[in-house]
C-alpha cells in the first residue's frame, strides 16, 4: 500500500476515535476528515465531494419531506392510537409498539419515523402507566428491523443502492433487501418480544414527572364522525390521562357527573375535563376532540398559525370583575381562554361565566404575535409560552396515505426510481397543502446530509488511495479462502464500523472494501453488498452507533449500558442468521 493509503487510514481512524469519544458531532469530524485528505492531495476535491450528488443522499433529503406530510396531517397519530389500545401490561405493550413501527419504517426513513412516533408513543405510555423506558428501545430498534426490509426503509439502503449504480451495476428494487432482511427483522422481533422484554430497565426520564400543579378546566366536544365518535370512554383512550380526568359530559343539556368507564361518547358531546397544563396540550391535540367554545374558531389566525400561552391576570386588567363572555375577552385580546387556574385550582364554572379576579392564570389560545404584544402588557403579570398548538390537519390524512401509497406503488412496479418517486411524493404533500413549504424546510436534516455526503467522499478517497483493496486483501488474508469467512469478515468489519460511528459512514466506508473482496475472489459481490446493507443498519449494541437510539436514549432514562446489555446478543444474532441466508439467496 502507497503512503496515500496510508495516510487515507490514519485520517478515517482519527474521525473513527473523535466520534467514538462524542468530542465532536458526525458532520464536523467526517467533513473535516476529508478536507484534510483534499489538503493532502490523496483524493482531488471534484470527487471528494462528488458524494453530495449522490441520487441516495437526494432520496433521504425528499423523503423528510414526505414524512412531515404524513405527521402533518395526523397520519401516524391514528395509526398509532388505533393499533396500541389500551392496556396496562407490558409485554402487549411492546409488541403494539413494535409491530406499527416495523411497518412504517419499512416503507419510511426510520430516522423521521422514530421521530413522529417517540411523543405519541411516549404520550400513550404516560396515559396508560406504562414505563416509557419499557417501549422507547423496541421503538428505536423495531424501527431499524423494519427499515432492513426494503430499499426505502433506512438511508442506508439507499446510499449503498447509490454505489450500486455508481459502479455500474443494476438498481437493487423495492423488495430484492426483503429477503434477507424480513427474516433477520422477525428474528429481532421474536428476541425482543421473549427476553429482550425482561432485560429493559424500569426507568422514568427527568422530565417524565409533572411538576407543575396548577389544575384548569377544559371544554372539549366529540367531533361527529371523528376518532372518538361512538366509542366508549374506554376505548377512546380517556380514563387513564396522566395528570387530568374526565369530570362530566354534557349531552343535549343533560349532565353526567359520574362518568363510567363504559359510557359512549357520540358526536357533539361537551366534555369537562380538569388536569394540569401538560395535559390541557395533549388534550388539544387528540384526535376527534375541539375545543367547546366557538370562540375559537372566531380568531382571525388559523390554528395551524397558534400557540397555547399562560398569562397571569393583574389587578389592573380592564376586564377585572367581569365574566369572560361579557368582557368579550376574544374581542379584546384577539385570544381565546380555554382554561383559569385559581390558586392552583381549577375554578367550578363554564368558562364563558367565569368572572375573572387578579391572580387567575389563564390558558389562552392565540396567535404567535400576542407573546410579543402581550408580554409587557400591565395587563398581565406573566406572560408565557406554553406549546405550538398545531393541531394535525386530519382532514388531509386520506390524501396524505394515498400519495405514499402512490409512491410505493410506482416504485414498486418500475415505474419510478426511488427518488423519482420520492420527489413527487414530497411535491404532492407540499402541492395539497399536506405540509406547508415551511414545515417541509425544517423537516430536512441538514447535518445528517453533510455526514453522509462527506462520509461518501472519505469511502472515494479509501478506493483511489488504495486503502480499500489493502483491507480486502487484509480481510481475505484472515478469514481464508472460501467466500464465505470473508463475507462473515465484512459484515462484522462493518458492525464494527456501525457501533464506533453511524450506520451511513460505515456503509460507505465498508463499500469499497466489500465491493474490492468480491473482485478479488471472483465471485458475485451481491450477497457482500445485501450483507452490508443488514450490518450497516443493525445498530443494537451502543446508542451512538444509529441515530434513533441516540432520540430515545435521554427520554427513556436509559443508561449506555442498557442498549449493551439488550444490543449485544441481537447484533450475534442477526450476524450469524445473514451470513448464512445471503449466499443461499443470492449464490456467489
Amino acid at each position: 500500500m502507497e503512503f496515500d493509503g496510508w495516510l487515507t487510514i490514519g485520517t478515517i481512524g482519527g474521525v473513527l476515535v473523535m466520534l467514538a469519544r462524542s468530542r465532536v458531532n458526525a458532520d464536523t469530524a467526517l467533513l473535516g476528515g476529508l478536507g484534510v485528505l483534499i489538503l493532502l492531495g490523496v483524493v482531488p476535491a471534484g470527487q471528494a465531494f462528488a458524494g453530495f450528488g449522490n441520487e441516495g443522499l437526494a432520496t433521504v433529503a425528499v423523503l423528510f419531506v414526505v414524512a412531515t406530510g404524513l405527521r402533518e396531517t395526523g397520519v401516524s397519530t391514528v395509526f398509532v392510537q388505533r393499533l396500541l389500545g389500551q392496556t396496562t401490561r407490558v409485554m402487549p405493550a411492546q409488541v403494539r409498539t413494535m409491530l406499527p413501527t416495523g411497518v412504517l419504517s419499512a416503507f419510511l426513513n426510520n430516522t423521521p419515523v422514530v421521530a413522529l412516533l417517540m411523543p405519541v408513543i411516549h404520550d400513550w405510555a404516560r396515559r396508560n402507566q406504562v414505563p416509557a423506558s419499557k417501549l422507547l428501545i423496541p421503538l428505536s430498534y423495531a424501527s431499524i428491523l423494519g427499515g432492513m426490509c426494503t430499499l426505502v426503509g433506512t438511508s442506508t439502503n439507499l446510499i449503498i443502492n447509490g454505489m450500486i449504480l455508481d459502479a455500474g451495476m443494476q438498481s437493487t428494487s423495492m423488495f430484492t433487501i426483503t429477503m434477507l432482511g424480513l427474516p433477520c427483522a422477525l428474528l429481532g422481533l421474536v428476541y425482543l418480544t421473549v427476553v429482550g422484554r425482561r432485560l429493559l430497565p424500569d426507568r422514568r426520564s427527568a422530565a417524565s414527572s409533572l411538576a407543575d400543579a396548577r389544575e384548569y378546566t377544559l371544554e372539549m366536544v366529540v367531533e361527529p364522525g371523528g376518532a372518538v365518535d361512538g366509542k366508549t370512554i374506554e376505548e377512546a383512550g380517556l380514563r387513564r390521562l396522566e395528570g387530568a380526568f374526565l369530570a362530566e359530559v354534557s349531552r343535549n343539556g343533560d349532565i353526567l357527573t359520574a362518568v363510567r368507564r363504559n359510557q359512549r361518547l357520540l358526536g357533539n358531546d361537551q366534555l369537562v375535563f380538569v388536569g394540569v397544563v401538560e395535559s390541557m396540550v395533549d388534550l388539544n391535540r387528540f384526535p376527534g376532540l375541539q375545543p367547546a367554545t366557538n370562540q375559537v374558531f372566531k380568531l382571525d389566525s388559523p390554528r395551524r398559525d397558534r400557540v397555547l400561552v399562560e398569562a397571569v391576570v393583574s389587578n389592573l386588567c380592564p376586564l377585572i370583575g367581569r365574566s369572560i363572555r361579557d368582557g368579550r375577552f376574544r374581542s379584546f385580546y384577539d385570544a381565546v381562554v380555554i382554561g383559569v387556574s385559581r390558586n392552583g385550582e381549577r375554578v367550578e364554572s363554564r368558562i364563558g361565566d367565569i368572572v375573572l379576579q387578579p391572580g387567575d392564570t389563564l390558558l389562552l389560545e392565540a396567535h404567535q404575535s400576542f407573546m410579543d404584544s402581550r408580554r409587557d402588557s400591565r395587563d398581565f403579570y406573566l406572560v408565557s409560552r406554553v406549546d405550538d398548538l398545531r393541531p394535525p390537519r386530519y382532514e388531509k390524512r386520506w390524501v396524505s396515505v394515498g400519495i405514499l401509497g402512490l409512491m410505493v406503488g410506482t416504485v414498486a412496479a418500475g415505474l419510478l426510481t426511488m427518488f423519482q418517486g420520492a420527489l413527487v411524493a414530497a411535491m404532492l404533500m407540499i402541492a395539497t397543502k399536506c405540509c406547508s413549504e415551511a414545515a417541509a424546510r425544517r423537516s430536512i436534516d441538514w447535518r445528517l446530509l453533510v455526514a453522509i455526503g462527506a462520509a461518501l467522499g472519505l469511502g472515494k478517497a479509501m478506493l483511489v488511495s488504495g486503502a480499500a483493496g489493502a483491507i480486502a486483501d487484509l480481510i481475505i488474508g484472515l478469514a481464508g479462502s472460501h467466500p464465505f469467512w470473508v463475507l462473515f469478515a465484512v459484515y462484522g468489519v462493518t458492525m464494527l464500523f456501525t457501533e464506533l460511528v453511524t450506520n451511513n459512514a460505515a456503509a460507505v466506508l465498508v463499500f469499497p472494501i466489500a465491493q474490492a473482496s468480491a473482485a478479488a475472489m471472483q465471485v458475485d459481490p451481491m450477497p457482500f453488498y445485501m450483507v452490508l446493507m443488514v450490518a450497516a443498519s443493525a445498530s443494537f449494541i451502543t446508542p451512538i452507533g444509529y441515530q434513533t437510539n441516540l432520540m430515545v436514549y435521554g427520554p427513556g432514562g436509559y443508561r449506555f449500558t442498557d442498549f449493551t446489555r439488550i444490543g449485544l446478543p441481537l447484533s450475534l444474532m442477526i450476524w450469524v442468521v445473514a451470513t448464512l441466508l445471503a449466499p443461499m439467496i443470492w449464490p456467489f
